[in-house]
């Protein structure tokens, strides 16, 4: 029903525009990643938290999402940015079309990804939860946006157990992204990790939930990554792995592209 799907996007507005806190990390986070001038791109904009973030810092946006009243609400609130992009798509393994499976009620849960669905169903923190809806949408690969709007300095990938599809739409390594795990899927981690390895040499940290803080001291090897996210307990629930594209060799240490201090 409209009026659910209405609901549920004032409660994303709610949550995630309303936190100071969290924003202000958000920025100190971001305020690492990118300079002001440079490219992000917001991968599942949903509501546009990120994209007030990266503004902030004063990087230019593209952000893709393919819900069509998120997408209002980011109209309203970026239409008139400059700097802002709002592309109404879906972003995959190739171009073309695919089928959202759509949580009228919780739509930053809504995913590409039937695996992502049945994972969820009964798992602890996830009571509740209802897909209730199906769409065909439009859908790009990385490598379409680039082509069209650049290479991005970081990209910020969210799109519910869909990771993986995203970035095999992408055939370069790039300076530095993330992308959303889940504790009930974080094999996931392992696979979109081979991906990026199979594009260039990267290093790695994560931040847990909305925490907006890396949880190792310095960015790791990917069996490092591994072991820490296996360790985490089921009730961790979600984080954002961050990758780096490793740059180099100095004489003691490791230089890497866009790593933060």
């Amino acid at each position: 029903m409209p009026s659910i799907a209405l609901s549920g996007v004032i409660r994303s507005l709610t949550i995630y525009h309303r936190d100071h806190a969290r924003a202000e990390a958000m920025d100190r986070l971001h305020a690492k990643l990118l300079r002001p001038g440079e490219l992000a791109f917001d991968i599942g904009a949903h509501v546009g938290d990120r994209i007030a973030s990266f503004r902030r810092v004063g990087a230019r946006v593209v952000a893709v999402e393919p819900q069509t009243l998120p997408m209002r609400a980011l109209q309203l609130m970026y239409g008139r940015d400059e700097n802002v992009q709002l592309v109404e798509v879906a972003c995959g393994a190739c171009d073309g079309h695919l089928t959202l499976i759509v949580n009228e009620a919780n739509p930053t849960v809504t995913t590409a990804s039937k695996a992502f669905v049945e994972a969820a169903a009964d798992a602890p923190g996830w009571e509740g939860q209802a897909w209730d809806d199906v769409q065909t949408v439009t859908c790009v690969t990385l490598d379409s946006l680039i082509a069209r709007y650049g290479v991005p300095d970081f990209v910020k990938i969210d799109v519910e157990g869909f990771e993986p599809d995203v970035l095999s739409g992408l055939s370069t390594a790039l300076k530095a992204l993330s992308f959303e795990f889940t504790t009930i899927q974080r094999h996931l981690v392992r696979t979109c990790v081979e991906r990026l390895l199979a594009l260039g040499p990267y290093r790695f940290n994560f931040a847990l939930g909305e925490s907006q803080v890396f949880a190792l001291d310095a960015p790791v090897e990917a069996a490092d990554l591994f072991a820490a996210v296996e360790a985490l307990p089921d009730e961790a629930n979600s984080g954002d792995v961050y990758a780096w594209r490793y740059a180099g060799q100095a004489s003691t240490k490791p230089a890497m592209s866009g790593m933060p201090e």
